[in-house]
């Protein structure tokens, strides 16, 4: 870069920003930059020509100006001016100015693109290089249009210098990512692939990222590339670093241009021609020759650039899975990373040997570290080191260890995170289907799981157990004596009594003749349970009471005696009241033939795929270890039967978007009870449930004012889940509808309203949703993005209405969403004396909000604790003489100003009572917060 010449330094500038930076006040500031901007435009107007120091030195004060956040709406022609300057630091600041401050729309784009051009065809090396990083910073499609033709030409030129070459190739890929219709490489493919011999390295590494992306996307065009690649990888891995010793960081040779090449060669097979092939695997194992040397440094970043090396190498390794040798080799080397100190390296480790036990050569030597990854599972402080333990305990799992890798994944089940229990159920459950040789160890695994995680066992895992009962023969008898023993516990989840009334209510009558669990013991068993249980729940025990009936004929009279009372033909609810009446009708008019044949046994569920391997595939985020690909490399065992998709009373999986919350671990949810009909026969309901209410339901409203995540509402059909964050004035909020029935929801619509002042003619909220499909499916989900712009204060929160058909009746509800003005806080961190001074300055009685009231909930500190940070304030430490006190500060950020607010929580444990003081810069907001707080605590 060419020096700056002392009169360059620009004291005008340094000045302004001196007297910038010596305000006191937000207030004082603005006074300084209107004069500064007048000033500045004066100059510009003025009838005096400027010369180019003057208008460099101008342009960056307004540059800075815009930096500090305010509008700048003149001064873009002085600074394409600048840009047919000679002077490099005049060209420069012109330069600078546009990349930052002019839009692709603007009319002055011919001229800039003008001035580009000529600084292309300069032939100035500073010149052109700064073009280039113009193009690049801008990287508009107009940009895209004038010039990624120009571009490959400059790149491939043999008499471009070094340095205009890899701005050239950076600024090419940017161009390829935005416009990539735009850059067509042609007749400049074959020698934009031999920069790779370039001689210059940091030519290399450039062009070594515009071809991995070209690759990516043309992968024939640029297969020549792969010889190339190989040839100079060869030649760094097999260099001293005292070779490249440019190029060397830390006694690791070109480390950041070893790894792109390792990621080219990763978007190819492995070489055809064997003298290329056998020079890589030679690179290759040198790589993980070199790992086993002692460092030769103890500095962390030559062990980061060598391991860097290393797993990409090993990368490589396992893309290609065709090197016995090499795999084994690399599973070792992994192996030992498994107990390194650095928990990234664990991590790491555990992730790469995910994708190395799905390889047929290498599953075995993985195989040999079981018992340090079950360590792992067990010790691990980092909750993602222990998902991706279990990850590769599932990975690795055959027919050889299953019941050891099954019985440790049940063990930590009992102390495992909650956010990784729902998948580590699902797990358990496929490994236990997928490797069960004996059948009564399948049911005793997944009896246990639900008894371990009954609140994470979502419907696919209790269907699936069903589901294989029923298809085996040979296990039904012993399935309904351990579930029959298993309902016994005093305290049995509710998952439990499913399965239990549905096996028993099919099979029960092989137990009966023993006198413990007779048929009067069985459903004496059952019935202890029903009033403990949800609405879904209960219809499907009624199904299983009509069905002892059939079985057990001495049962009729006590169990029509149960459907005879008050509490189940007088029901609120019409499922539960409809099955009741036409149970008991049943009962009694039909003869045992007709009866017989009506609830006669379930025949076996046709042969597909796992439901529960189908949720698991779709749980699985970006970066995770391919589940499609670990299951298709288990070459054993086939599935118990061909399970089915369709569960006891449902035809469809949820969809993935409700793991991001953990709905269905949050409250499980049940069949509808229409559907709950199909788990034994449902001999006449045809009718559905009557339409709710439209009034506004708020039940679930103040919960949602210190968190921001969970389940909003619930009943026997909908489920509706809540994910949202914010920042500054702006919020995304994520809405997820769960049909809970079996049957389809048509003319789904949600419209969202602001009641009241947010209604009023000065917008306070601006709510933008994107519509949802008009049709959810039985036991799907679909979701909904709000986007949340606060305007102003306001204390009403918007309503959410919903619409739809279920069974042709019309549904209707309206919720209020849990948008508040806390939503908005950003948090302040301040001294004591800070605080009180602040606090001081709020002292008018507008100002001041206080309550005081009785303890709600729990006075843990721990709790409030946990509340007051949801609020979305900052709590202040140390700041209150009274340490049993709490403090926090924060300002609430909309678009039209800014609220600052202090808030000071005096608790007393012995009156059970709170006092709570608000202090806010708007009394309104005070008001609010003030009444939003004292129902949380």
């Amino acid at each position: 870069m060419p020096a700056v010449s002392k009169g360059d330094g620009m004291r005008g500038l340094a000045v302004f920003i001196s007297d910038i930076r010596n305000c006191k006040s937000k207030e004082a500031e603005i006074k300084r930059i209107n004069k500064e901007l007048a000033n500045i435009r004066s100059k510009f107007k003025g009838d005096k020509a400027l010369d180019g120091y003057s208008k460099k030195k101008y342009v960056c004060k307004l540059l800075f100006i815009f930096l500090l956040g305010h509008d700048i709406d003149f001064g873009h022609m002085e600074a394409v001016n600048l840009l047919s300057s000679n002077k490099y630091t005049e060209k420069q600041i012109g330069y600078l100015f546009i990349s930052v401050l002019v839009n692709s729309n603007s009319e002055l784009i011919r001229l800039i693109n003008n001035a580009i051009k000529n600084d292309l065809s300069s032939r100035n090396p500073t010149f052109m290089c700064l073009a280039l990083h113009c193009i690049a910073n801008v990287g508009s499609r107009e940009m895209a249009e004038a010039f990624a033709s120009e571009i490959p030409r400059i790149l491939v030129a043999g008499d471009t210098m070094d340095s205009v070459k890899q701005s050239a190739a950076l600024c090419l890929l940017r161009l390829y990512k935005t416009s990539p219709d735009l850059v067509l490489m042609g007749e400049w493919t074959s020698r934009v692939v031999h920069l790779l011999n370039d001689q210059h390295m940091g030519v290399v590494t450039a062009a070594i990222s515009l071809i991995t992306c070209l690759s990516q996307k043309n992968p024939d065009e640029f297969k020549t590339c792969v010889s190339l690649a190989v040839s100079r990888l060869s030649r760094i891995v097999s260099s001293a670093s005292t070779d490249l010793q440019d190029y060397t960081y830390y006694f690791v040779p070109a480390p950041w241009l070893s790894c792109k090449l390792l990621r080219l060669l990763q978007c190819y097979p492995p070489p055809e021609d064997g003298a290329v092939k056998g020079r890589l695997v030679e690179c290759l194992e040198t790589i993980l020759n070199k790992a086993q040397e002692p460092p030769k440094s103890k500095k962390v970043q030559h062990s980061n650039a060598k391991n860097a090396i290393l797993f990409e190498a090993i990368s490589l390794i396992i893309h290609y899975d065709s090197e016995p040798n090499l795999l084994v080799r690399a599973c070792n080397q992994l192996g030992q990373f498994l107990q390194h100190r650095e928990t990234n390296l664990r991590y790491l480790a555990l992730e790469s040997m995910c994708t190395l036990a799905s390889s047929e050569f290498s599953h075995e030597a993985v195989k040999t570290h079981i018992e340090t990854v079950i360590n792992a599972l067990k010790t691990e402080r980092d909750v993602s080191v222990r998902q991706r333990a279990a990850d590769l305990l599932y990975a690795m799992c055959d027919r050889s260890n299953a019941k050891q890798i099954v019985a440790e994944m049940l063990s930590y089940l009992e102390t495992a995170d909650y956010s990784i229990r729902e998948e580590m159920v699902l797990k358990v459950a496929i490994l236990a289907e997928k490797y069960a040789v004996d059948y009564s160890w399948y049911v005793d695994t997944i009896l246990n799981l639900i008894r371990i995680a009954g609140d994470y066992v979502s419907e696919e895992v209790w269907y699936r157990v069903i589901q294989i009962v029923i298809n085996r023969d040979d296990v039904q008898g012993y399935a309904a004596k351990t579930v029959f023993e298993a309902l016994q516990a005093p305290a049995c989840h509710e998952n439990m009594v499913k399965v239990g009334g549905y096996i028993l209510g099919e099979f029960g009558n092989l137990i009966a003749g023993d006198p413990r669990s007779s048929p009067l013991v069985q459903f004496n068993l059952l019935h202890s349970k029903f009033h403990l249980c949800s609405v879904p729940t209960r219809a499907l025990l009624l199904s299983a009471y009509i069905k002892f009936i059939n079985l057990f004929p001495e049962t009729k009279a006590t169990i029509q005696e149960v459907l005879r009372c008050d509490s189940q033909i007088r029901n609120s609810d019409v499922e539960l009241q409809q099955r009741a009446v036409e149970y008991l009708k049943l009962s009694s008019i039909a003869s045992t033939d007709v009866l017989a044949t009506v609830l006669e046994e379930m025949p076996p569920f046709p042969e597909r795929e796992s439901s529960i391997l189908a949720k698991l595939k779709k749980k699985k985020g970006p970066g995770a270890v391919s589940v499609t690909e670990l299951e298709d490399s288990k070459r054993e065992g086939g599935e118990l039967n061909g399970g089915s998709d369709r569960g006891p009373d449902t035809s469809s999986t949820p969809s993935p978007s409700a793991d991001l919350l953990g709905i269905r671990s949050s409250a499980p949810v049940g069949t509808a009870p229409a559907s709950a009909g199909n788990l034994l026969v449902d001999v006449f309901s045809e009718a559905g449930p009557a339409a709710p209410s439209a009034a506004v339901n708020d039940d679930g409203f103040l919960r949602f004012v210190c968190k921001n995540n969970g389940v909003l509402f619930e009943n026997q059909l909908l489920q509706i889940g809540i994910k949202s964050e914010y920042r500054q004035n702006l919020g995304r909020m994520y809405l997820f509808y769960g049909n809970k029935t079996s049957v389809q929801f048509a003319s789904f619509t949600t419209s969202v309203s602001c009641p009241g002042e947010l209604q009023s003619h000065i917008l306070s909220l601006n709510v933008q949703t994107k519509q949802v499909e008009p049709l959810v499916e039985g036991g799907a989900q679909i979701q909904q993005v709000l986007n949340i712009e606060c305007l102003t204060d306001f204390s009403d929160a918007p309503l959410l209405n919903i619409k739809f058909r279920y069974g042709g009746a019309l549904q209707n509800l309206t919720l209020k969403l849990p948008v508040t003005i806390n939503k908005f806080f950003q948090p302040t961190e301040m001294s004591s004396h800070d605080f009180f001074q602040r606090w001081k300055q709020l002292s008018q009685p507008q100002q001041e909000a206080q309550k005081i009231f009785k303890a709600n909930h729990s006075m843990d500190t721990e709790v409030l604790k946990a509340k007051l940070l949801g609020l979305g304030t900052a709590l202040l430490d140390n700041v209150d003489p009274n340490p049993e006190n709490y403090v926090c500060a924060g300002v609430i950020q909309t678009k039209g100003q800014q609220v600052g607010c202090l808030l000071r929580l005096e608790p007393n444990a012995q009156a059970q009572m709170y006092r709570l003081t608000l202090r806010c810069s708007k009394d309104s907001v005070s008001r609010r917060l003030c009444e939003l707080l004292a129902e949380q605590f």
